[in-house]
């Protein structure tokens, strides 16, 4: 009996092992179908969002 709980938490293991590969790959792909041009343009936008929320109060 002891040796079928095992068997499932090994299989439970593998299984979450080889969904988390899933997901690292699909977003590894995502990154890599960006152009050089759209990353600098997606940079350039964040640093001017976090530029206008960075400013200091008035007063």
């Amino acid at each position: 009996m002891r040796w079928t709980v095992w068997k499932a938490c090994g299989l439970a293991g593998l299984a979450g092992v080889a969904a988390g590969g899933i997901v690292v790959a699909r977003g590894e792909r995502q990154r890599r179908s960006y152009t050089p041009e759209e990353i600098r343009s997606r940079l350039h936008a964040r640093v001017a969002d976090s530029g206008r929320c960075a400013e200091p109060p008035a007063g």
